[in-house]
Order: structure tokens, then C-alpha cells, then sequence
């Protein structure tokens, strides 16, 4: 009796333990008070480094004890507090609050001396901050790291008042577009493969000119001619290219039909599909976030968007992954050295109490973040500095000439680069797109925390993890079959035919599961065509193939990469038939990359495009709306509409 007694009394106790410290999965969705989903809103267990954000529709879970306090932040909406109990549903609604949307704090320079107030950032060792790693992060986390302006809005406006500055605090205010900087460059020509028999360039799988485009168009402004980057247009969305078979970490695919804006072309569409690496096999990673907190960045789409972002992609770490972050204003410093992946709590802190105010020394940031960056270097990993900022950069390195060397010198580290451009009014695309270009990097325009959780969560393996580099396309179109052809976009990435064997070229870079699509228009022989010169006999150079040889071949198509942590280049080659299927019968990627295209040609006001007709622009894409879970080719559908 008294056993029996003992063990029911044992598996009592036992029970009561499980029950008391086991951990359920709490889910739920996060809306505002107009019932809209919030993307992107922090959540995290008080008390603890657990934490997780709300995806594109709001939806969340967390893995918590009963009694656990749940806390929910979001930049704009007041702070609120769920205890987990019973229920494993927890729905929140957060209120909009006014006070929030100010909290950054940007200090002026009218009527004070002091040097606390000079908006700069001292200069900080980084070993010296790697040996004192837990007294320096609880300074970075209560604001005193040497003369960074990260105290928290409240100590800010007591040491404004007690000092008895006037007209410190900067609110955000309605900014003009006329101080945008966009790098002019002309539309590609149609060249003879007579005189010029090779086409050679460089991948781009960056997209920021699509969202900065989507912006401008969604706030009812003209969009500047230059802003526009067709290649980038094309390449934000995906298209359903098959999974390399072999050892090379992409697939090729081509397909040939009709140009939907000029009847007697064709178009030669390009297709790489990156290999899709699981995220259990990914690398480790060494991050450095180097973000702008100069006063440029003050405005509630800069600084503040800016935090939202990262702490997306701070969700997706691991704890075998590093992150410090390297702030930069009137000079740089390190506010959070490299910590594992898994302190998520720490590094969103560090991140919370960064303010803006300054001038802007990006050369010295760049040189800062890269130095951290090799002395964590990780062999065989992903080592890559993230850089957060408008591209103002007006101290210093300041010219783009100046810029690219810089950059161009740090690549050769083994360091990537990946660059996060905010905001409007002063935004200077060509000083991002010049670093993602020549820094072994890529590009993105971030205009709202949706297009941060695309880039940063959805995509994350192929916006941070390279599969190949240097990677070069070179194509020689068969002068038996084609009068002419022409790259569309991709102008800033454009070759020399030399350049193509050598590896010394910088290239593009390809990351897990990128897809890459270039579009070719061309002009078939025996058309007439307005747009063709007249091209004189050559005397002494052959110019036509051979009536017996390569009749049935449009092009051949080369390709050069190298592995991420290679020297070498190795190369692929396919021959493309000169077999043109008519448009109605092309796949639907064709029919939705060449409406892409041909609306990128619109904005562009180009010469080349005769026919700039909205309603067939947008039935084309139509016709090609397939595999679009995320609604992203319906968007672009929408923005058509809107042009007109």
C-alpha cells in the first residue's frame, strides 16, 4: 500500500514539473488598429534573449512557458504585454502612437560648444573592445560608448534642457525629390555582329531600381529617367528556371520568340538558376552591420526603417553566426563587437539605442567595418559587410572615383558586400550602386518593412550566402541569322570581349537559389528594320558564316564564375537554336520578364521601344501571372495601371 502510495505520489511530482517548465509554441497575428497585419513587429520573452518578428502577414510564433511576459514593439505603435496562460493563440493589437514616430533624436549645433553635441563618432579599437567584449557591450547598450549619440530620447531632451540649447530637436519634415543622384548613362544600341561579333557582361541580380521605381510611382511622381535600370527591373521578380543537375552551382536556359513591342523583332530571353542550398548546409556567418547615424538619416523612413530591417534579418541567425555593428557620422566606432547569433536580445538593444546626428564619414566606416570583419574572417564562411544608409556620403572619401577604389581595394580581402540604401530627397543611388558593383556585392532599395522581409527573411540565402562570384556572360550571335542585336539594360555592367578570360575583372555575384534573366532584342536577317544602319562590305574581313556551317544556330553563350572562395575561373558553353516559337506560345516567364521590360522601356521614354501602349504592357504580363504566391507580379501589374 505504502509503494503504491510512493510512486503515484513520485509520478505526481513528475507531472507537476513537466507541466510547470515545459515550453509550448505560441502563434497569433499582430494587427493595427485599423485591423491591417503588421509586418516585421519585434516580439521577444521579457527577461530573456528569446525573440522572433512577425512575417509579411502578421503571423508570428515563439517558443514559451506558461507565466512567460511576451512584449511587442513596433516603431510608431505603443509597446504592449501579453502573459502566456492556457491559451497557445495570443492576438494583438497594437495603437498608433505619435509620440513614437519622433523618437529619433538628431542634435543641433546652433548655440553650444560642446563637443557632446558634434554629432562625430571616436575612433575605437576594435581588438581593444573584443578583449573587454561584456563591459563594452553594457556600454553600448546604455549609450556611452566614446561620443556615439545612442542615449535614449528621454536622457536626450534632459541634457538638452539642463544645457540650455535652443532648437535641437529636428522633427521629421516633407522632403523635396529634387536632390536624388542618379548616375546618367545611355540606353544600349543595336550593334552588327558584322563589326562587333561578341557581347559580353556581368551579372546583376541586384533590384533596387524596382522598388525605388514602385516608390516614386505609388507617391504619384514622375519617375526620373535615370532611376530607371531595366536588368534591375526585371531581376526583382522569380521566374520557374529548373534546379542545376550538375556540378556547376547554376543551370542555363534560353528561349526565343517575338518582341511583344516591335512585331519584326525577336528577343532572346537568358535564364540562370542559382542552386538552392538547404539552410541547415548554409556556412557560418561573420556580419558587420555598418550603419549611417549621421543627421541625413534622422527621418522616419531612414533610422527607424533602418532598425525594423535588420531586425528581420537578425531573426534569421544562428547561434553559430557572428554580428557587430560599426556606426559611422563625423567619424566611425564600434558599438557592438561580434556577437553569436543566438543573443539576439543583445544585439537588437545595441541596435534600439542607436540616434542620428552628424556629419557623414563613410570612407571611414567602410575602412572600420572591413578591418572588423577580417580579424573575424572565417574561413570556408560567409564573411560580409552589410551597409545601412542613404548613400550621402559628404565627408572624406566623398567623390564616387574615390569611393570605388576604396572599395575595389577592400574586395580583395574575401569580404562581400551587401548594400541597403533608405529613404528620399537626398538618396544617392549612384554611390550605392557604384559600391555594390565594384565591392563584390549586391543592392537593394528598402522602402517599407515589407520590402525589408522580402529581401532580408524571404530571400535571405540569396541575398547573403554567394554561390558563385565574378560571374560573366559572353554571347556571339551567328550573322547568317541575325542583322543586329541589343542588350537590354545591364549598361553599367556592360565588358570589354577581352575582359571575359581575364579573372582579375570583377564581376557579379550569384547567391543561393538567385534566379538571373537578361533579355536580348534582336533583328533577324532578312527583316527591314527602322533601326538599322547602313552597314558597308568589308574587303578584307570575312562578315557572313559559311553556307554549309551553323545554319541552324542563332548564338553561342559562354559563361565564367568562380567559386566564393576561389581565384580561378572555370567556364560553361551552350549553343542556342535559331528556333523562334511565336509570343502566345512562349512560357510564362517570357511573356512577364519582357512586360517587365518593355514598361522599364517605357519609363525610359526609350527610342528604341515604338510602341508604349499601358493596356498591352499590362496584358502581356497577364498572360504570364503564374507562380506568384507572394503577389508581387500582381503589384507590378497594379503599378502599370497606375501609369499611364
Amino acid at each position: 500500500m505504502k509503494t503504491t502510495k510512493r510512486i503515484s505520489l513520485a509520478l505526481l511530482m513528475l507531472f507537476s514539473v513537466l507541466s510547470f517548465g515545459q515550453k509550448t509554441t505560441i502563434t497569433g497575428i499582430v494587427t493595427e488598429d485599423t485591423g491591417a497585419p503588421l509586418p516585421g513587429v519585434s516580439i521577444y520573452i521579457k527577461g530573456t534573449k528569446n525573440a522572433t518578428s512577425t512575417n509579411i502577414d502578421g503571423k508570428y510564433s515563439i517558443l514559451a512557458e506558461k507565466g512567460d511576459k511576451l512584449v511587442f514593439s513596433y516603431i510608431g505603435f505603443e509597446t504592449k504585454y501579453a502573459t502566456v496562460g492556457k491559451s497557445t493563440i495570443i492576438n494583438i493589437t497594437l495603437k498608433s502612437s505619435s509620440n513614437q514616430l519622433n523618437e529619433v533624436v538628431v542634435v543641433g549645433y546652433g548655440t553650444s560648444e560642446n563637443a557632446d553635441y558634434s554629432g562625430s563618432v571616436a575612433m575605437i579599437s576594435a581588438n581593444k573592445l573584443n578583449k573587454q567584449k561584456s563591459a563594452n557591450v553594457n556600454d553600448a547598450l546604455q549609450g556611452r560608448v566614446a561620443g556615439v549619440q545612442i542615449s535614449s530620447k528621454s536622457e536626450e531632451k534632459k541634457r538638452i534642457k539642463n544645457r540650455k540649447i535652443k532648437d535641437t530637436i529636428i522633427t521629421a519634415k516633407p522632403v523635396e525629390l529634387n536632390d536624388e543622384d542618379y548616375g546618367i548613362f545611355i540606353e544600349n544600341p543595336f550593334e552588327s555582329p558584322k563589326s562587333a561579333p561578341l557581347s559580353t557582361f556581368s551579372i546583376d541580380v541586384d533590384n533596387a531600381s524596382y522598388t525605388n521605381v514602385r516608390r516614386f510611382i505609388n507617391n504619384g511622381q514622375t519617375v526620373p529617367k535615370d532611376a530607371v535600370r531595366v536588368e534591375e527591373m526585371v531581376n526583382f521578380f522569380k521566374y520557374k528556371y529548373p534546379q542545376p543537375q550538375d556540378e556547376h552551382p547554376f543551370s542555363i536556359n534560353t528561349e526565343y520568340s517575338e518582341c511583344p513591342w516591335n512585331s519584326n523583332h525577336k528577343v532572346l530571353k537568358i535564364g540562370l538558376q542559382g542552386k538552392n542550398i538547404s539552410t541547415e548546409s548554409l556556412p557560418a556567418s561573420n556580419l558587420v552591420f555598418l550603419i549611417d547615424v549621421s543627421g541625413s538619416m534622422s527621418s522616419d523612413n531612414k533610422l527607424p526603417l533602418l532598425k525594423q530591417s535588420l531586425k528581420i534579418l537578425i531573426n534569421e541567425l544562428r547561434k553559430k553566426d557572428k554580428v557587430a555593428i560599426v556606426v559611422y557620422a563625423g567619424a566611425a566606432g564600434m558599438v557592438l563587437p561580434p556577437t553569436t547569433g543566438d543573443e539576439k536580445q543583445t544585439i537588437i538593444s545595441a541596435l534600439e539605442n542607436l540616434n542620428a546626428g552628424g556629419s557623414t564619414a563613410g570612407g571611414a566606416g567602410i575602412e572600420l567595418a572591413y578591418k572588423l570583419a577580417q580579424e573575424n574572417f572565417i574561413k570556408g564562411g560567409n564573411n560580409r559587410v552589410i551597409l545601412a544608409t542613404d548613400g550621402d556620403f559628404n565627408v572624406g572619401a566623398s567623390s564616387n572615383t574615390d569611393m570605388q577604389t576604396l572599395i575595389e581595394e577592400k574586395r580583395k580581402s574575401g569580404v562581400f558586400l551587401t548594400c541597403l540604401g533608405y529613404g528620399m530627397g537626398n538618396y544617392k543611388d549612384s554611390k550605392m550602386e557604384t559600391l555594390a558593383d565594384k565591392g563584390n556585392g549586391n543592392y537593394a532599395y528598402i522602402d517599407n518593412i515589407q520590402e525589408a522581409n522580402r529581401f532580408l527573411s524571404k530571400e535571405f540565402k540569396g541575398s547573403m550566402f554567394a554561390i558563385a562570384k565574378d560571374v560573366k556572360i559572353q554571347i556571339e550571335f551567328n550573322p547568317k541569322q541575325v542583322q543586329a542585336y541589343r542588350l537590354i539594360g545591364y549598361e553599367n555592367r556592360k565588358l570589354r570581349p577581352e575582359d571575359f578570360t581575364n579573372d582579375a575583372i570583377d564581376a557579379g555575384e550569384l547567391g543561393s537559389n538567385h534566379t538571373v534573366t537578361a533579355l536580348y532584342e534582336v533583328i533577324p536577317t532578312r527583316v527591314k528594320s527602322e533601326f538599322l544602319n547602313n552597314q558597308p562590305e568589308l574587303k578584307y574581313t570575312k562578315t557572313t558564316a559559311s553556307e554549309d556551317n551553323y545554319s541552324d544556330e542563332l548564338a553561342t553563350i559562354k559563361f565564367r564564375y568562380k567559386k566564393p572562395d576561389g581565384d580561378k575561373s572555370i567556364e560553361m558553353a551552350k549553343v542556342i537554336e535559331n528556333k523562334s516559337i511565336p509570343l502566345k506560345n512562349a512560357s510564362d516567364d517570357f511573356k512577364f520578364s519582357a512586360s517587365v521590360a518593355w514598361f522599364g522601356l517605357k519609363l525610359r521614354d526609350s527610342n528604341l521601344a515604338p510602341n508604349k501602349s499601358s493596356e498591352e504592357i499590362k496584358k502581356l504580363a497577364k498572360e504570364g501571372l503564374s507562380n506568384d504566391e507572394d503577389g508581387y507580379k500582381a503589384e507590378f501589374i497594379r503599378l502599370v495601371e497606375t501609369v499611364k
